[in-house]
């Protein structure tokens, strides 16, 4: 799950620093997700999921399929 982070932070050409500032946290506490130190909370795997794209599942490794599921908001 956590290269899938670091992947798609990659793709995007961005920083740490830059995904903790849209997540409203430093640069260290992101990394602790992004090298598996620390659990993502749900909250931020949804901004996470809606920031990329994508659906959760993929974020945590259960599919190949970036795509995300249709929402319900």
């Amino acid at each position: 799950m956590y290269e899938r982070l670091r992947s798609l932070r990659e793709d995007n050409d961005l920083t740490q620093k830059q995904v903790g500032e849209i997540l409203n946290m430093s640069q260290t506490g992101y990394n602790q997700y992004e090298i598996g130190k620390n659990d993502i909370p749900t909250k931020v795997l949804i901004k996470l999921s809606e920031f990329y794209n994508t659906s959760i599942d993929y974020l945590l490794g259960l599919t190949d399929i970036k795509a995300p599921y249709k929402r319900t908001k």
